[in-house]
């Protein structure tokens, strides 16, 4: 049976609801009549504390893979991009663009897609557009994690802002390793995350399909 966590970046969160739920009812339920009323903010906070514990899960998935070319799915979600574009933010070039849509029941941990070396990874400021919309790759504020791997290839990733996601973390900095199984950020309330592969990158799945984030194989690099 898989277990499941509560990620780090919900705690505070669940702590400060918890706390409210104390700061709201107890005066209600002393100086309010009829005391059912009581009963109305009580679910509603309640409802509020079960939805924040639901969003910041943080499912144990390990996945063991003999091909170190295989690309994982770096999110939960739905695939809704897999095109050819022109990168020129980095690569500055036509690459693969593979861009998974998160909604706000998807799990929002974000995983490591293969194994390398971090070498670039910035915050940049930008608009907070509905993540669906092809432009909110280059105009969102959005974060840019570039991994190489053992053969010399590199990809790039972006943690993409949307209208509800006002916040952005990531945990990869330049020079350390990603290593599979490992958490690359977390991005809070609905949003995109889009990986830049290269053009000759065997794709396993196609716009539409809903992927498991450090479980479903999404491609394979070229030897």
């Amino acid at each position: 049976m898989k277990r499941t966590r509560i990620h780090r970046e919900g705690r505070n969160a669940i702590v400060l609801i918890t706390l409210l739920i104390f700061v709201i009812n107890v005066p209600i339920y002393l100086f309010v009549q009829p005391h059912w009323v009581f009963a109305i903010p009580l679910i509603l906070t309640a409802l509020l504390l079960v939805f924040v514990t639901y969003f910041f899960r943080n499912p144990v998935r390990v996945l063991e893979v003999d091909d170190p070319n295989f690309l994982i799915a770096p999110a939960d979600g739905r695939v809704v991009v897999v095109e050819p574009v022109e990168e020129n933010e980095y690569f500055h070039e036509k690459r693969l663009q593979v861009s998974i849509f998160m909604s706000p029941f998807n799990v929002h941990a974000n995983w490591y897609p293969i194994e390398g070396t971090v070498l670039v990874s910035e915050h940049q400021k930008g608009r907070h557009l509905g993540a669906w919309l092809p432009k909110s790759s280059t105009e969102n504020e959005r974060s840019l994690v570039v991994i190489e791997t053992p053969s010399k290839v590199q990809i790039a990733l972006r943690q993409v802002a949307g209208a509800m996601a006002r916040r952005i973390v990531t945990y990869a900095k330049a020079g350390q390793l990603s290593k599979r199984n490992h958490h690359l950020g977390f991005i809070k309330l609905g949003s995109r995350v889009d990986m830049y592969l290269p053009l000759d990158t065997e794709m396993f799945v196609a716009v539409g399909e809903a992927v498991r984030g450090n479980e479903t194989i999404i491609g394979r690099l070229s030897d």
